[in-house]
């Protein structure tokens, strides 16, 4: 099969083959550990050290976003604690502001009815007086008629009238006797003719 020409090469063995492809695997796997793995080392150490310092700052951000939290937690524990005082302090204006009012509605209520009181005594008087004239005069002019004499005499006039609105003064305050109305005494004008 072989032929003359072809005839194998005494040096060489026949597994040559083998030799060179482990002279080239020890060649390339020394420029591998020599230059390509270091620098792979490298990167990798570089990677994992942005990675680590990733996560650093990750957790650094972590840290002041939960401390951050707690800031606004404790400015919203801060602020209901003002809106509560807030609240507070105006429901006591709202309390004090309607107490106020009220005296004032009270004192304006009573000054009201002083003046009212004062007014229906001036009122009351004056109703006394007119009406003790008017009843002097017309006792006056029924004594006279009674009577059959002029009562003209002012001194005589004025006390007959002055004893007749006592009596009818009198009858007045006391209570009513047995169920019949009082009456006034009608000798009481004739007995002063």
């Amino acid at each position: 099969m072989f032929t003359a020409s072809e005839t194998p090469m005494p040096l060489l063995p026949a597994g040559y083959d083998i030799i060179w492809s482990l002279v080239v695997t020890v060649i390339i796997a020394f420029f591998f550990f020599r230059y390509l793995l270091p620098k792979l080392n490298a990167i990798l150490d570089e990677r994992a050290a942005k990675i680590e310092g990733g996560l650093q700052l990750a957790e650094q951000a972590k840290a002041e976003a939960a401390e951050s939290r707690a800031e606004v937690e404790r400015e919203l524990v801060a602020a209901r604690k003002q809106a509560a005082g807030i609240r507070e302090e105006a429901t006591a204006d709202g309390a004090q502001i309607v107490a106020e009012a009220k005296s004032k509605a009270q004192a304006e209520a009573n000054r009201i009815a002083e003046n009212a009181q004062r007014q229906i005594e001036a009122e009351r008087q004056s109703a006394i007086v007119s009406l003790r004239s008017e009843v002097g005069e017309l006792a006056t002019e029924l004594a006279s008629r009674i009577v059959g004499e002029s009562l003209a005499d002012d001194a005589r006039q004025s006390r007959v009238i002055d004893r007749f609105l006592a009596e009818l003064d009198s009858t007045v305050d006391e209570p009513v006797a047995a169920g019949s109305p009082a009456t006034p005494n009608a000798s009481s004008p004739q007995s002063e003719a």
